[in-house]
């Protein structure tokens, strides 16, 4: 079952545009972010979300390798950095440090995000893939892969079996409030062309225990690369006091 994962991962990573996909320096996502509680809209905000992806690692090493400005807002008045050294948000008064708990949660939702997972843990030591075998998942044919890290961390994708694109996965992921684990569901549609080959969803929509949380539709998606200069705080930034 290992190895017929291991395959079933291959093909995914192939449609996803081979090598052009795993040594993508960025993307540019263009559209629109909601937040959503009890599946009713929150929040709506348009949205410029830049992604760089960082050279690979030396063996032992678990900084990130992928950090991520986000535009927020009709006059793109609100900045978000989150990088591997100090994450702010910045509006017009100045920058205010991220607490703690969010600087976790973009690490652990991103190091269980399936396209970061195919792009950068892949060869990390004590990584297991299982396979699960077929399944019809919203009446779309798709193969089921487990993929387990060496801190256990488990997530379940679902590629379909005609594009061998990802569709779906499945983080468990403990919740401290509730002391319990939750159903964290993420859904990708709408694939398009971005760039030298390299396929990506247009539509990503988050659900927690089977309730809406978060989607983002991207009007245009763009492989890009940027520079360090867009991930730091601008020169002469004041820093608010938490």
């Amino acid at each position: 079952m290992q190895e017929h994962g291991r395959r079933v991962i291959d093909q995914c990573i192939q449609a996803l545009g081979g090598d052009a996909f795993r040594q993508m320096p960025g993307n540019l996502q263009t559209g629109r972010a909601y937040r959503f509680y009890n599946d009713k809209i929150t929040g709506l905000f348009p949205a410029k979300i830049y992604t760089k992806y960082l050279p690979e690692l030396p063996k032992g090493e678990k900084t990130l390798r992928e950090i991520q400005r986000q535009i927020l807002g009709k006059n793109n008045d609100e900045n978000v950095l989150l990088t591997n050294g100090d994450c702010w948000d910045i509006t017009y008064r100045g920058a205010e440090a991220i607490p703690a708990d969010r600087i976790d949660q973009f690490r652990e939702t991103t190091l269980t995000d399936i396209f970061y997972i195919l792009r950068a843990r892949l060869d990390e030591p004590n990584m297991t893939l299982f396979s699960r075998g077929a399944e019809a998942m919203e009446n779309r044919p798709t193969e089921v892969v487990d993929y387990y890290d060496a801190d256990n961390r488990n997530v379940t994708v679902w590629i379909h079996s005609s594009t061998w694109l990802p569709v779906r996965q499945l983080v468990k992921r403990w919740d401290p409030l509730i002391k319990d684990r939750r159903d964290e569901v993420t859904h990708f549609t709408k694939y398009g062309e971005i760039g030298n080959g390299v396929m990506w969803p247009h539509q990503i929509q988050r659900e927690s225990d089977g309730e809406k949380t978060y989607q983002l539709i991207s009007d245009t998606v763009k492989v890009g690369q940027f520079a360090d200069s867009m991930f730091e705080l601008p020169p002469k930034t004041k820093i608010l006091k938490a």
